[in-house]
């Protein structure tokens, strides 16, 4: 009886814990929604416009039992069919008005998952409360676009590596099929027993995912042409190279390619294949973390799975607005745990995720003609992403490599389980 009424305490102080949280939350997506359904109108483009043009376009494709192969905009892995055609499952609600509420969805998900695992001893709420207000300084964006459902996978998997490695591998391999990054979920895994289990698990989920998108329709991978064939676009880290130029006489242009606005004309192609040669650099830098590193805490799958796609974001020859929800989540589940050191970084990209809603949608049209309002907006948000990569590189390099020596404390009441995957015993 006594256990009980302990039990019930507990969770009643949980309960008003979260009173505010809760609300806030409540609160700030009222807000979203209230912009994605357009009752308030944000500056600039119409960022709901893909789903109520592209995706919807696709969805009528993607019915009629093909890919949309003849579409160079289709530029994803064949599991985001599944994202393309889920409002499927709100038949009630016309197309734009079913993604929204699904985006919803997983950003309670997503919450939750984070207030949940916070909540536990030894964790923080931190990451809680960076979720909590990053998704709505993106503004309607957030929900405008898959990448908050490819987040709830990578949040989910990362929240469970601890307990289970295999349901990290699944995870990251279906979020692969699903948009690719995710599988950089796997770059910070223990050596040993838990690479082991994540990895095949990981290989074998995707593959099973793919055979089974290929068998299901037609043109499933139609989408390597078209990705291979993007060029450099205007909000990417190589753009401001062409941006500053244009005050110089730079004989170029920014247009539509491929879906989004690109810079075309002299020199594009060498600052494209310098991004190219950056990822590489970056992916080369791992690698050789990875060989390197020996310690691992129980924050270092995260931490490590964040500064990957930092490292491949900042990068990459495009930089849409909607990479800053991969961050943010990822930011998010590194705050979870007390061990990791990443809170300065995580916090340059929350006002890195803030800055963005100005460089798009509001001055999007100050961006695109490269005046100085655009290229200022532009290189304060680029400037944030870099500074909080090469700040997560170095913390992380600190804390696994160069500190690898160091007795790691062990929390009262730590699971035998996270102690092992700690090095703590």
């Amino acid at each position: 009886m006594t256990g009980a009424v302990g039990i019930g305490s507990r969770t009643a102080g949980r309960l008003r814990e979260l009173r505010l949280p809760l609300g806030l939350w409540a609160l700030t997506r009222i807000i979203l929604l209230v912009c994605v359904f357009k009752i308030v109108v944000v500056p600039g483009p119409d960022v709901t416009s893909d789903v109520e043009q592209i995706y919807q376009s696709w969805y009528e494709v993607l019915k009629t039992g093909t890919y949309p192969q003849d579409d160079v905009t289709w530029q994803y892995p064949p599991a985001a069919a599944l994202a393309i055609l889920s409002p499927v499952l709100l038949p009630f609600l016309n197309y734009s008005a079913a993604f929204f509420v699904l985006a919803l969805l997983c950003d309670a998900v997503v919450f939750g998952l984070l207030a949940h695992t916070g909540g536990r001893p030894g964790r923080s709420m931190r990451g809680a409360w960076l979720w909590l207000a990053a998704v709505p300084l993106m503004g309607p964006t957030a929900y405008a676009r898959y990448d908050i459902m490819v987040t709830a996978v990578a949040v989910a998997g990362l929240l469970a590596a601890i307990r289970s490695p295999r349901v990290l591998g699944a995870l990251a391999g279906f979020g692969a099929a699903l948009k690719v990054w995710p599988v950089l979920l796997l770059a910070g895994t223990p050596k040993g027993r838990a690479t082991w289990r994540s990895w095949p698990t990981a290989v074998g989920t995707a593959v099973g995912v793919l055979v089974l998108c290929m068998v299901w329709m037609p043109g499933s991978l139609a989408f390597l042409s078209f990705q291979s064939e993007r060029g450099t676009e205007v909000e990417s880290l190589g753009a401001m190279v062409f941006h500053v130029a244009r005050h110089f006489g730079w004989d170029g242009e920014a247009r539509m390619n491929y879906g989004s606005i690109e810079f075309l004309g002299p020199g594009v192609s060498v600052v494209s294949k310098g991004a190219m040669a950056l990822t590489a650099a970056a992916f080369g830098w791992l690698l050789l973390w990875r060989f390197k590193a020996r310690r691992f805490t129980s924050s270092t799958v995260a931490d490590a799975a964040f500064v990957a796609v930092l490292l491949f974001t900042a990068t990459s020859r495009v930089i849409s607005p909607q990479y800053m929800i991969w961050l943010v989540g990822l930011a998010a589940v590194c705050l979870v745990y007390r061990s990791s050191r990443m809170r300065t970084p995580a916090y340059l990209i929350l006002w890195a995720t803030a800055v963005t809603q100005f460089e798009f949608p509001v001055w999007f049209s100050h961006v695109t003609q490269s005046d100085w309002l655009g290229v200022g907006v532009l290189f304060l948000r680029n400037g944030l992403l870099i500074a909080a990569t090469l700040m997560a590189c170095r913390i992380l390099w600190k804390h696994t490599v160069t500190e690898a020596g160091t007795v790691i404390p062990v929390p009262e009441g730590q699971p035998e389980r996270e102690k092992v995957l700690t090095g703590s015993v």
